[in-house]
């Protein structure tokens, strides 16, 4: 539905570009002409899908090892981008973490693993690049990856519905305060697409995908190739006046249902005390992944 070589000439950085919807924005970019940057933790998951993005579809595809969470050291990431390879013209904040719980069982350990992700995480990398964008007189775009629970809350995810929300409110403001610069911010706020970390983390021990397809006016989860062609129209050009909006891509589930996990109320002990072992067993994995 794109035009071949409709990015050419742009240069894009995807947090959290090694996996998932990430990885999915990243191949499309590039099969689009883009030079991209992917960063994550995990630098060699990064280095895997560079090389393997490029060996694939050609282009370049340039690997950052990267924590979010530290300020300066994105900082300094960016900084690098901007002088080695050159200013970038997009952002794609996709880096997140989140998981189920109730709130009376969360540590303020818990919280902060995700707040110091989606919120302070996504705003560090957005200011990097802004000022940049800023000081340097280019224009750019932002497109952030939320949740459809920006607007209603939801239950059981509080420290993600608390920090979305926050990358929403960001996503708002800085359109009106950045909009004199050529600097368009805007949102996409997708319902269920299956992908390893999220669904062992949102619904452990179902199938992916099973509880959405019961619940959803479509019948259906989302596809990787819907989030990819959004997310390219954002950054496109076709449509340059939309800015400060966080657009909802889940077959209508929001508004038949809240998009939320309420029906998680009832779930006995036994339930909950299931879901933290399988998402602690899914953090090891990760952890010694990471090591």
């Amino acid at each position: 539905m794109f035009a071949d070589g409709l990015l050419k000439g742009r240069r894009i950085l995807v947090t959290g570009g090694g996996t998932g919807l990430g990885k999915a924005m990243t191949t499309k970019f590039l099969k689009l002409g883009a030079e991209v940057h992917i960063c994550g933790r995990r630098k060699v998951v990064c280095d895997e899908t560079a090389a393997e993005l490029m060996k694939a579809h050609g282009g370049k595809v340039i690997s950052h090892g990267l924590d979010i969470r530290d300020a300066t050291a994105v900082d300094r990431t960016v900084g690098e981008i901007f002088e080695t390879s050159g200013p970038l013209t997009d952002l794609v904040n996709n880096a997140a973490g989140t998981l189920i719980s109730r709130t009376e069982d969360l540590s303020s350990r818990g919280f902060d693993a995700i707040a110091n992700i989606v919120m302070h995480g996504t705003f560090y990398v957005t200011h990097a690049v802004g000022k940049r964008w800023i000081a340097g007189k280019h224009r750019g775009n932002v497109v952030s990856i939320g949740t459809t629970w920006v607007r209603n809350g939801s239950p059981f995810v509080v420290p993600s519905a608390m920090s979305k929300t926050a990358v929403h409110a960001m996503t708002m403001s800085l359109a009106t305060e950045w909009g004199r610069y050529g600097i368009r911010l805007n949102g996409i706020a997708p319902g269920e697409i299956p992908t390893e970390g999220m669904s062992k983390r949102l619904n452990p021990g179902e199938q992916p995908g099973e509880r959405t397809k019961l619940i959803n006016p479509m019948g259906r989860v989302g596809t990787m190739e819907e989030l990819e062609n959004l997310a390219t129209f954002l950054i496109s050009g076709g449509c340059d006046w939309i800015s400060g909006e966080t657009i909802a891509l889940d077959g209508a589930q929001a508004l038949a249902s809240g998009g939320s996990f309420y029906e998680l109320r009832n779930w006995s002990d036994a339930d909950w005390q299931a879901a933290r072992e399988r998402i602690q067993a899914q953090n090891n994995m990760d952890r010694a992944q990471r090591a």
